[in-house]
C-alpha cells in the first residue's frame, strides 16, 4: 500500500473532553476523540452552523482518523459536579461573540449535572478523507484549523488548547503508521486506530471495539457505530 498524507492535529490543555453516551445528568468522557466530536471541531473550524446537518453527515462519512495519548498521568479524571438554577431571560457566552439567550420556562430548581474531564493531557490526531474528492477539500480543513472562523475548544466550552492545534502533515500507508510518524516515540503510548487500517493483532493492538461514536446529525441522535483498535505504538518494536 503506497503512503498518504495525513493532517497532524495536538489537543493538549488543562482540561480536555472527548465525549461518552451520556445518561440523564452524567457526562463521561472517552479516553480517545469520538468521530463526532472531530467533525464538529473541523465544522466550527469552517464557520458551519448546527442547521447544516448535511454538510456535517458527509465530512463525518469521509473521515477516518487514529489517535495516540501523548502525555497521561493516572488519577487525572476530573469530575466536575455543576449546579445551576437558570432563569427564563439568563443569557450565555457562546463562541460566535455574542451572548444567546435560553427558549423555554425557569427552572424551578437547581439543575444538576456531571461532567467528567481528562486533565492536563496532551493527545495526537491523524487523520484523512476518503474519498479525497468533495468539500471541503482535506486542504481546506487544514486552513480552517489553522486559521478558525471561530475560537476551537476541545469537546466542551470550558476545553481551549494551550497551543497551536495544527502541525503539519505526516505520511503513512494507514492510520497507525501515520501515528508512528507524527512525532518521536520514548516510551509505550496508548493508541487507537480504526480496523483494517493498522494492524489487529499483538504486541500492537489489543481488542477491537465496537464504538457508537457516528452521530446522525439531522436528529441530533449517535445512530451509527464503527470498529476501531485499541493498542500501543513502541518505540523499538518493528511496525508492520
Amino acid at each position: 500500500m503506497p503512503n498518504r498524507s495525513w493532517l497532524h492535529l495536538l489537543f493538549e490543555g488543562p482540561l480536555l473532553a472527548f465525549g461518552g453516551v451520556r445518561v440523564d445528568q452524567f457526562g463521561p468522557t472517552r479516553d480517545f476523540p469520538a468521530a463526532s466530536m472531530l467533525v464538529g471541531l473541523i465544522g466550527n473550524a469552517l464557520g458551519w452552523e448546527r442547521a447544516d446537518s448535511e454538510a456535517h453527515q458527509c465530512l463525518q462519512s469521509r473521515l477516518v482518523f487514529g489517535a495516540r495519548r501523548e502525555r497521561e498521568f493516572v488519577g487525572s479524571l476530573l469530575v466536575d459536579f455543576q449546579n445551576a438554577k437558570l432563569g427564563r431571560y439568563e443569557r450565555g457566552w457562546t463562541t460566535s461573540g455574542a451572548p444567546v439567550g435560553r427558549a423555554g420556562a425557569s427552572y424551578k430548581s437547581v439543575h444538576r449535572r456531571e461532567r467528567h474531564y481528562h486533565m492536563d493531557l496532551a493527545l495526537r490526531i491523524v487523520l484523512r478523507l476518503e474519498p479525497q474528492e468533495g468539500d471541503p477539500s482535506i486542504e481546506e480543513i487544514a486552513k480552517a484549523i489553522e486559521r478558525p472562523a471561530r475560537p476551537l475548544y476541545i469537546g466542551r466550552k470550558p476545553c481551549l488548547p494551550t497551543g497551536q492545534i495544527m502541525q503539519g502533515w505526516v505520511t503513512g500507508k494507514d492510520a497507525f503508521s501515520a501515528l508512528v510518524a507524527a512525532a518521536p516515540i520514548e516510551k509505550p503510548l496508548r493508541a487507537v486506530w480504526p480496523e483494517g487500517s493498522g494492524p489487529g493483532t499483538q504486541p500492537f493492538a489489543d481488542q477491537t471495539i465496537r464504538l457508537t461514536d457516528v452521530r446522525n446529525w439531522s436528529t441530533g441522535i449517535h445512530a451509527g457505530s464503527r470498529n476501531v483498535v485499541e493498542g500501543w505504538v513502541h518505540p523499538s518494536r518493528p511496525h508492520p
